[in-house]
């Protein structure tokens, strides 16, 4: 037995979690194994014992790993050796990521890798929640510096009650989940999705969340006070308080031009020159900053550039209320909608939010385009999914493309989640529906500008979505006890401020949300009072939206697929397909169609002729039910007999028109009236025991002698 091995235990919302330690990967700095209704996720922490002199921002690294032997099973495709981390696993870390990283001290720059491992996956054990809990649990008792601890959870609703942790199978019975991250006294990180929760709802829902948090967080101190490591010594990023307070005093006249500046390349330009004197003045007297003569100069000056202009953009924001280029607090920028503006997409808008835009659109289609998600919990198949980009012009910096990162994936998962709630069933519209938001421009929140166009664009395309949706990021500046809430922040505001708080929703509720802080919690007054604020941004974005477009067109674009369903028996499938799909194939080429059929019967005709699928639809009906007596059809004659002529009312049913039943008059020669590839229009007269049809032209319209 281990001696070392040490094990905690709570009763977390109904559901035993342990964390052990002791056991595994014991040459880590520290390591857990955190266990739930038979998933287990295995923690380790490790931080660099040197730090690199030019390191210039904290080099965090959070990894999160789902192994498919945790639920024994193979991966798909060719390769059967888990890679590079699905888009799952990567929201997962960022999940992770966000709230501990404000827990590190400001200065402590050393490489820092959390690794979080599935190895074993049990329905009823959530291992993104218990991923979250062991990174605060091993950086906790490690020796690596660490205002912690925090803890993770998931609030779901069923049935109107709050549920911590659902089991996967329980989340399609609630009208929420929110992920919520959190200290003993604030909240770090929420994110999360709803069907229209009320503002109301959702602060009660973190709010009790949090409640669930505080006790797993005291679990953790328990376990720092038993097996806990004393914090290492470290040597602190290279720090010049002597500059920054000489900056925050000697330069602010400068910060002021900058922040006056309202356009972004502008002010970029003006920051850049701001810099420059900067560095001309250490240059001049580095004493007087506590620099050396052949100290690197423009470094130094970016730093005291940075901290006078926080400075002074924070003291107007709190003193006087009043934001970069004299903005209001609560105040929206300028907004430019259109739609309609691209000519082959299916859907399209562009979305002009002051100097955010993007451009969204839609391609709507049959199963084909689903999107396969492969993972330990199962495989789905999702038919509406988001896809955000953003390439770097979009910022003005001149650089290519190198694939999609860690931020664009998060960003096109809240967009995804915010528009989602508002989809159609698949009753309602059977279609497979991309979104593809394009940032063209940036400068806060392109995140929130691609719910704005996505819902326009997919409106556009003719989706009955069930209402507008739009988003809005909020910010916050606080000192002390003074504290300000921001609408629609810009990046400047974004990067010198406190939060980056994200909300979703229609008229009527809340559809999505994020938050992100930098400070080491939040308090649910400062919550609640920003989730209110957010409301008033939001409901002006959509009435701004709605004088473009509000509701969806009512028809399809020209060259857009179509998709008509009806339904077969079971036992009927095999025959519509026919031996090694010969019927299927047939019937595919001949109205120039896609045909999908479901295990439950369901048949989907997807094609761009609306008349063709019509006939489509018709051939299966009469293949798999036959004939009705009674019913007319367009037929084609194929061979000719002295006593009648034998005709196609569809491809594979055929039946005779008896000489008597072409027309009034007596017919002594069938070749006079009727030619083979002709086409007729006959009515089933009788369908006999055997099958066989008996039609007639003459019940039709009688036919006439051949000129």
């Amino acid at each position: 037995m281990n001696q070392n091995k040490r094990v905690f235990t709570l009763n977390y919302g109904g559901k035993e979690v342990t964390i052990e330690t002791g056991r595994l990967a014991k040459l880590a700095d520290a390591s857990v194994l955190v266990s739930s209704e038979g998933t287990q996720v295995l923690v380790t922490a490790c931080a660099s014992q040197s730090l690199n002199p030019e390191q210039s921002f904290f080099p965090l690294l959070v990894e999160y790993t789902e192994k498919f032997y945790s639920a024994g099973k193979f991966l798909g495709g060719f390769m059967k050796r888990e890679g590079r981390p699905s888009t799952q696993e990567t929201l997962n870390a960022r999940l992770i990521d966000r709230p501990i990283r404000p827990l590190f001290p400001e200065d402590f720059y050393y490489d820092t890798v959390v690794s979080c491992t599935v190895l074993s996956y049990g329905e009823g054990g959530d291992p993104e929640v218990l991923a979250g809990i062991g990174a605060s649990a091993a950086l906790s008792i490690s020796d690596i510096p660490f205002n912690g601890p925090m803890a993770t959870c998931k609030v779901g609703r069923i049935n109107g009650d709050f549920v911590l942790n659902p089991a996967a199978s329980e989340w399609e019975n609630s009208d929420l989940e929110i992920a919520i991250a959190g200290t003993h006294n604030a909240i770090l990180m929420v994110e999360g999705e709803a069907q229209e929760a009320s503002e109301e709802d959702v602060l009660a829902a973190i709010n009790w969340g949090h409640e669930k948090i505080k006790e797993m967080v005291q679990t953790i101190d328990g376990m720092v006070k038993e097996v806990g490591k004393p914090k290492r010594e470290y040597e602190p990023i290279e720090s010049n308080n002597q500059l920054i307070e000489k900056a925050m005093t000697e330069f602010l006249d400068g910060a002021n031009e900058c922040l006056a500046v309202s356009e972004k390349k502008a002010r970029q330009a003006a920051v850049r020159a701001f810099q420059k004197t900067i560095a001309q003045e250490l240059e001049k007297r580095p004493q007087d900053f506590g620099l050396d003569a052949d100290a690197k100069f423009s470094k130094w000056a970016s730093e005291a550039a940075d901290a006078a202009i926080s400075k002074v953009m924070r003291a107007k924001i709190l003193d006087k209320k009043e934001r970069i280029a004299g903005r209001k607090l609560n105040e929206v920028r300028q907004i430019e909608t259109e739609t309609n503006i691209l000519s082959a997409p299916h859907g399209s808008a562009l979305f002009t939010r002051g100097e955010t835009q993007v451009l969204s659109t839609v391609t709507i289609g049959g199963s084909t385009g689903d999107q396969m998600s492969d993972r330990i919990v199962g495989t789905h198949y999702n038919k509406f999914y988001l896809h955000y980009n953003f390439p770097p012009y979009s910022v003005g910096e001149a650089r290519g493309v190198r694939g999609v990162g860690r931020r664009e994936l998060g960003h096109g998962n809240l967009a995804e989640r915010a528009l989602k709630a508002v989809m159609p069933s698949e009753e309602e519209f059977s279609y497979t529906t991309r979104v593809v938001c394009e940032v063209l421009e940036s400068n806060g929140s392109s995140s929130m500008g691609s719910v704005c166009s996505g819902s326009m664009a997919l409106m556009d395309a003719g989706v009955p979505i069930k209402k507008p949706v739009a988003g809005i990021a909020m910010g916050l500046i606080v000192e002390g006890e003074k504290y300000a809430i921001l609408s629609d922040i810009l990046g400047d505001e974004d990067h010198l401020g406190d939060m980056d708080f994200k909300i979703a929703g229609t008229t009527d509720g809340v559809t999505a949300i994020q938050m992100d802080i930098k400070i080491a919690g939040l308090s649910s007054e400062i919550m609640k009072e920003a989730i209110e604020q957010a409301k008033e941004g939001r409901l002006h974005i959509l009435s701004e939206m709605a004088k473009t477009i509000s509701t969806e067109r009512k028809e399809l674009k020209d060259g857009v697929p179509r998709i008509e369903s009806l339904k077969i028996e079971q036992d009927q499938i095999g025959m519509l397909i026919g031996p090694g799909g010969k019927n299927i194939k047939k019937v595919q080429e001949l109205f120039d169609v896609n045909i999908e059929i479901d295990e439950d019967g369901t048949v989907r005709i997807v094609g761009t002729d609306k008349q063709k699928i019509a006939e489509c639809l018709n051939q299966i009906q009469l293949q798999m039910n036959g004939p009705e007596v009674g019913t007319q059809y367009d037929a084609k004659v194929v061979t000719i007999k002295d006593y009648g002529a034998f005709v196609d009312i569809a491809a594979g049913i055929s039946g005779l028109v008896h000489v008597s039943e072409f027309a009034d008059e007596r017919v002594n020669d069938v070749n006079e009236y009727v030619s083979e590839g002709d086409t007729i229009k006959v009515q089933v007269m009788e369908v006999d025991r055997m099958g066989r049809l008996k039609l007639s032209a003459k019940a039709v319209e009688p036919l006439k002698k051949k000129s």
